[in-house]
């Protein structure tokens, strides 16, 4: 089995199918053991390791989508408890791994081996949108019926909006007025009173951005609807109440301060609202490094666990912000969210024989899956990679491996105290 020094100079010299078959599921990955001092990889070779597992994650999936087959290759694993998920799994898949992988593609390719792998991709994610919204097209994907559209379409929105320029701003004119009229027809689908309020807004905020005519009530409502619903402490409730789970990583607080980075400055009471959001999203990703354990475990808690390590996009969203908060160093982020990558993503029984994802939490769980939960769902693990959109040059991947809070804490680090995000008066 290829070590990961094997891996990492095969990521500096190959292509993406190098990439792909150059990456190891370690089994040994539950006994990584770092010493509080930190020690870890480089930067670099992180970022390599993320390249590779980035690769692994698109490769199936965007080459069957540019091909117009995603619909006859993908496999449709779902919970016994399910009903068919065929009409949705596949929107899901395109849009959940558009929606992580979107900033990585905003660099763009370039001549470094990394950028030969990107620009690769991209192409077929692009190729995968046009096949996606494209009526003729036997991989034309369902944007109205049911509800579950919608939440999908506001990931794909949320891509395109991560990459204005390599994704949207590269599709030709047809494929983006296909993509406007997907997007409008997920108007037919009213949004229950919970973090699907957002998936509305996050649509209609695309909408405008595309040039599109927006509507402001399906729009508003999401922002209004989470400024009551903040419960305190940099978190929200999933509506009136709050649900212990991590919904305020997997939707709440990426949808709400990017449609907020958008609409912001219309009104004072939205621009209080955006700065307040963004202050609450640095304090959740303090408290989300906070909980991952050395071994890159962390508490198995509420409902859709096996999206696995997307449970920290807030955490991964503050990094590609360079919105971290002043006791948390960018290195210290990076080894967090190693570790919490490399556990849930390379644990034996991940991936199918044919390298699409399986549903589970650390390997293959299926009865962690929930009755919406599919093959497609649970490629929102994506979400964790956000800061490959950061450059190789910036600070998170240049920074010395650092202990994490955990780390430094149960060693007898003397560490300030913890404390509460201050409300406002």
């Amino acid at each position: 089995m290829p070590t990961r020094r094997d891996f990492v100079k095969l990521a500096a010299a190959v292509s993406v199918a190098g990439m792909v078959k150059g990456l190891s599921a370690d089994p040994n990955v539950a006994g990584i053991s770092p010493t509080p001092t930190g020690a870890g990889q480089s930067g670099a070779a992180d970022r390599s390791l993320w390249c590779g597992i980035s690769t692994r994650l698109a490769e199936p999936l965007f080459s069957a989508a540019a091909e117009r087959r995603l619909k006859k290759t993908m496999p449709v694993e779902a919970h016994p408890s399910s009903h068919d998920r065929t009409d949705y799994t596949h929107l899901e898949g395109l849009a959940r791994l558009l929606v992580g992988l979107a900033p990585w593609f905003e660099l763009g390719p370039d001549s470094s081996p990394e950028g030969a792998a990107r620009g690769r991709l991209l192409d077929l994610a692009r190729a995968g949108i046009d096949a996606a919204t494209d009526p003729t097209s036997p991989d034309f994907l369902n944007f109205s019926k049911g509800g579950q559209p919608l939440v999908d379409a506001a990931f794909l929105a949320q891509a395109l909006l991560r990459a204005p320029n390599r994704l949207w701003g590269a599709l030709n004119p047809r494929t983006r007025s296909n993509v406007i009229s997907a997007l409008e027809a997920t108007r037919v689908i009213t949004p229950g009173e919970s973090n699907w309020k957002l998936f509305a807004t996050m649509v209609e905020v695309f909408l405008e951005f595309a040039g599109a005519k927006r509507d402001d009530g399906r729009l508003f409502e999401g922002l209004a609807k989470h400024r009551t619903w903040y419960v305190g402490d940099g978190v929200y409730g999933d509506g009136p109440e709050y649900h212990w789970d991590y919904y305020n990583s997997f939707v709440i607080q990426p949808m709400l301060v990017e449609a907020l980075d958008r609409v912001g400055h219309e009104a004072a009471e939205w621009f209080e609202l955006r700065e307040l959001a963004r202050g609450r999203l640095s304090r959740w990703a303090a408290i989300q490094e906070r909980m991952i354990a050395p071994d890159g475990s962390y508490p198995p808690i509420g409902r859709s666990i096996a999206y696995r390590c997307g449970a920290f996009q807030g955490l991964a969203l503050a990094c590609l912000r360079t919105t971290l908060p002043v006791e948390l160093s960018p290195g210290q982020a990076r080894v967090a969210l190693t570790r919490v990558i490399r556990r849930t993503l390379e644990a034996p029984g991940t991936f199918d024989e044919r390298g699409w994802l399986r549903i589970g939490l650390s390997g293959h769980q299926p009865a962690l899956g929930e009755p919406y939960i599919s093959t497609g769902s649970v490629y929102l693990c994506s979400a964790a990679l956000l800061p490959l959109g950061l450059p190789p040059d910036a600070p998170f991947w240049t920074a010395p491996a650092e202990a994490t809070t955990w780390e430094k804490a149960w060693s007898g680090v003397d560490l300030p105290a913890d404390h509460a995000l201050r409300s406002q008066p």
